[in-house]
């Protein structure tokens, strides 16, 4: 019965996880776009009307430098564009490398990002989601990384009052988190403005 119940469950997520491929139109797993460098996504950008979310991004988290582009291969997708890697600390990731995708949502600078998170041989698969916002500059896109948050309860009044002997409490100062995210590094110059953009002195 156990085994039935399990088997039952299996199937009902496998429909669960392709309901959700269907809705997003997102690919499974991640694709390697031979030849692709820095240069060519320089090239292919400039070549380009530019969207606010389109150019080349410094991920300081990952160490990782990647393009934002448009891709829509068919009208009816949803996804608007993909992330490529161009450079990575990670020597067994090759530069071309899908690692996400973007989708516009119903706030202008609000966006549903998802994330390749782990590593099929030499693809990578398992997309997770979360919400990227960019800033008013499009300079810098922020999110939440996905995680797993897990809360355990505990009946405090089964331990009293053994629980606390020679336990001391020391005042912890809350320190501010980074933002986890992008920064956008081209098209910019090096005093941070936007490619192209004149300059008055």
């Amino acid at each position: 019965m156990l085994i039935m119940k399990r088997s039952l469950f299996s199937i009902f997520l496998s429909f669960v996880v392709i309901a959700v491929w269907a809705k997003t139109d997102l690919p499974e797993q991640s694709v390697v776009i031979p030849g692709y460098d820095e240069k060519v996504a320089r090239e292919r950008l400039l070549e380009s009307d530019l969207q606010p979310l389109e150019g080349i991004w410094y991920y300081p988290n990952e160490n990782m430098t990647l393009t934002i582009e448009r891709w829509q291969p068919e009208p009816s997708h949803k996804i608007g564009y993909r992330l490529l890697l161009i450079d990575s600390e990670d020597l067994e990731l090759l530069p071309g490398t899908v690692i996400g995708y973007i989708e516009e949502s119903a706030v202008n600078n609000k966006f549903h990002l998802w994330l390749y998170s782990q590593r099929n041989k030499v693809t990578l698969c398992g997309p997770l989601e979360c919400v990227a916002t960019l800033n008013k500059e499009g300079t810098s896109l922020t999110f939440d990384p996905p995680h797993w948050e897990v809360k355990l309860r505990v009946n405090f009044a089964r331990f009293l009052p053994s629980l606390f002997r020679g336990v001391s409490v020391v005042p912890q100062v809350e320190k501010e988190p980074l933002p986890v995210g992008f920064k956008k590094i081209f098209p910019a110059d090096g005093n941070g403005n936007k490619f192209n953009k004149v300059r008055y002195l």
